[in-house]
């Protein structure tokens, strides 16, 4: 199965800490403008291959990557780390806004911490922008100077989201991002998410099969740090092709 048209691939990516191996020589082409899901039982290597993808896993010590990953036609492992986190944004598991800065402060923090200069008129234009993609800018537009913590969870992680968007990513990664939520608050965020993919290319992270079945196009299988198997995420729940796959999504193992 090739996507028309991709926007991201790995080729035979291998990654771990030290001796040890996690992900074991994956090669995925994500196709532009869909959901793509990575699911699989904990520590089969989901959250290790997308810190490959935006160069986060390095930064651990004792890291190790080999292989390739494309962004469009761009080598990311020969591209400036921070110009790569510039067009890969990131979402993590537990909403995480900058506790010191207020909600206007941290939609634009990626222009601070760049050492981008903004004109007032265009930081104003970007958090209010973002702030609307993220489907938050009406529960906040009359307290952006408020800090974001105190914020509910849920609209902290979409906060986070809005950050994340507000530097015009080509990729946005998502690790678990509505696991510390709760039922009201994932229901959003995956909303959000079908109405974000017209935009931008997602790649969700989910222990979630229901998860992935209800908001992915595409659905990668990874088990023991292997990619089992990729494919429409329909087909992939309906008629898996590999057996491993279908006695993962019967409970058979997780």
């Amino acid at each position: 199965m090739t996507p028309d048209k991709v926007v991201l691939e790995t080729r035979n990516l291998v990654a771990g800490f030290d001796g040890r191996a996690v992900v074991h020589g994956i090669t995925l082409a994500v196709p532009a403008g869909k959901i793509t899901a990575i699911m699989g039982p904990s520590g089969c290597g989901k959250t290790t291959l997308i810190r490959c993808i935006n160069r986060m896993h390095e930064l651990v010590p004792g890291a190790r990557v080999g292989g390739t990953i494309l962004l469009g036609d761009d080598d990311v492992y020969g591209t400036t780390p921070i110009v790569v986190r510039r067009r890969i944004g990131m979402v993590f598991q537990k909403p995480n806004p900058f506790p010191t800065m207020s909600i206007y402060d941290n939609v634009i923090a990626g222009y601070n911490l760049n050492g981008i200069r903004l004109a007032r008129n265009e930081r104003d234009r970007i958090v209010e922008e973002s702030l609307k993609r993220a489907a938050l800018w009406d529960e906040v537009k009359d307290c952006v100077h408020r800090r974001g913590t105190f914020l509910s969870g849920g609209q902290q992680q979409r906060l986070c989201i809005a950050r994340a968007l507000s530097m015009n990513p080509e990729v946005l990664l998502l690790d678990e991002p509505t696991s510390a939520l709760d039922p009201k608050a994932t229901s959003r965020i995956e909303e959000l998410m079908a109405e974000l993919k017209e935009n931008v290319t997602m790649v969700l992270v989910t222990h979630n099969m229901a998860q992935a079945a209800r908001v992915s196009d595409f659905t990668a299988f990874l088990y023991l740090g292997e990619l089992v198997e990729f494919g429409p995420t329909q087909k992939l729940f309906t008629v898996p092709e590999d057996k491993r796959t279908e006695e993962y999504l019967t409970g058979k193992f997780g």
